[in-house]
């Protein structure tokens, strides 16, 4: 059994969406960011960093103890090779694959929240941030854009976690003040990828309880 430390964010999102495409079932202990749960001691124990997702496996491939993984990204790679899939075998598509992961995780995450923090709920409105973090982020979508009309359909080539863990930060690109139409390849690749039944599940799990925080 696995237990999933989560709440609905983008990397999050990452974690349902694997376990769904993965077939993988697992218990979910929602972590309400929005209340502090995520500094609770009893979680750090699982997420020294204080940050969701985090993933308890009682039964590793090893055979061993119970073991704990925190980070998204980490706990993509743990998955793909827990199951062997969605990481390829052969030297090159696996570093393919892997670059575009570590984009995701070095790059398109951290500025689109940093662009999404100044321009969403920053109390004070600072321009040259604004200005700073947007125009960074319209540059990554420029490169994903380019990589994909390389590629086709998926970013690495075949489906696989670089899609998985790309895909919830772009889903917020209203949010961030972008339109996909600027961006053509990236515009259908986010619809096919949309389209994946165990992507739609693993973007409802606790759907409701990010609406109602919204509301709040």
């Amino acid at each position: 059994m696995i237990d999933l430390y989560y709440w609905p964010t983008p990397n999050g999102w990452k974690t349902t969406i694997m376990l769904a495409e993965c077939g993988l079932e697992y218990r979910l202990i929602p972590v309400d960011i929005s209340m502090g749960e995520q500094f609770a001691p009893a979680f750090l124990k699982v997420s020294p960093n204080n940050r969701i997702p985090a993933l308890v496996d009682h039964q590793p491939p090893d055979g061993a103890e119970a073991l704990s993984i925190f980070e998204s990204g980490a706990i993509l790679l743990y998955l793909a090779e827990k199951t062997r899939r969605f990481l390829p075998c052969d030297l090159r598509s696996r570093n393919t694959v892997l670059q575009w992961l570590m984009w995701q995780i070095g790059g398109l995450g951290p500025i689109a929240g940093q662009n999404g923090h100044f321009l969403l709920y920053a109390s004070e409105k600072i321009p040259y941030a604004i200005r700073r973090y947007g125009e960074e982020l319209q540059r990554l979508y420029g490169v994903l854009d380019r990589q994909l009309a390389r590629t086709g359909h998926f970013v690495a080539g075949d489906y696989s976690i670089a899609d998985i863990a790309i895909f919830p930060w772009i889903v917020t690109h209203k949010a961030q003040g972008l339109t996909l139409a600027e961006y053509p390849h990236v515009e259908k690749w986010f619809a096919t990828v949309r389209a994946r039944p165990a992507v739609r599940a693993g973007m409802d799990v606790l759907r409701e309880r990010r609406t109602l925080n919204r509301k709040r």
